[in-house]
């Protein structure tokens, strides 16, 4: 089996000196390895294959075969570490609540318990004939969510 703990370190190791961030490292018992990186620019082909190289070097597949996937985190992935958040700053993105609401807004800040988006709301001020929508900054704790990701809007 591969250790989990030297496979981490390794990519450390490999990311060390760069903007790139681990998002996830999973290692299923078949010994399929995946790798997930991020960073505030994305992630290009090169990085990865510095990463594959570097995990290949420490690895030997001689003595223990294995599968390799080294990749972005992709557009579409729930958030799952706060890096992933910081650098989502400023944009929309979907939140769905342990409690079942699904909401969406701009991400306007990050701090290292909680997130804040700006929710727009309907509201009717007093005297007018309509409601208007208003931005009404909500802030989440981190576990509170089962799941925020980035807002792709085709607009």
């Amino acid at each position: 089996m591969i250790d989990k703990q030297l496979l981490k370190q390794t990519v450390e190791e490999a990311i060390a000196g760069t903007e790139l961030f681990i998002v996830d490292i999973a290692v299923k018992p078949d010994n399929n390895i995946i790798v997930e990186l991020d960073s505030a620019d994305g992630i290009d082909i090169d990085s990865c294959v510095a990463v594959t190289k570097k995990i290949e070097s420490v690895f030997d597949r001689d003595v223990e075969d294995y599968e390799l996937e080294v990749g972005s985190a992709g557009l579409t992935s729930p958030f799952k570490v706060k890096a992933q958040y910081d650098k989502n700053i400023g944009n929309d993105v979907e939140i769905l609540t342990r409690d079942g609401r699904k909401l969406s807004g701009k991400l306007v800040e990050t701090t290292d318990e909680t997130f804040t988006v700006e929710v727009p709301v309907k509201v009717k001020p007093e005297g007018a004939k309509r409601p208007v929508i208003e931005q009404r900054p909500e802030t989440f704790a981190y576990g509170d969510c089962k799941s925020v990701r980035y807002k792709i809007d085709f607009k």
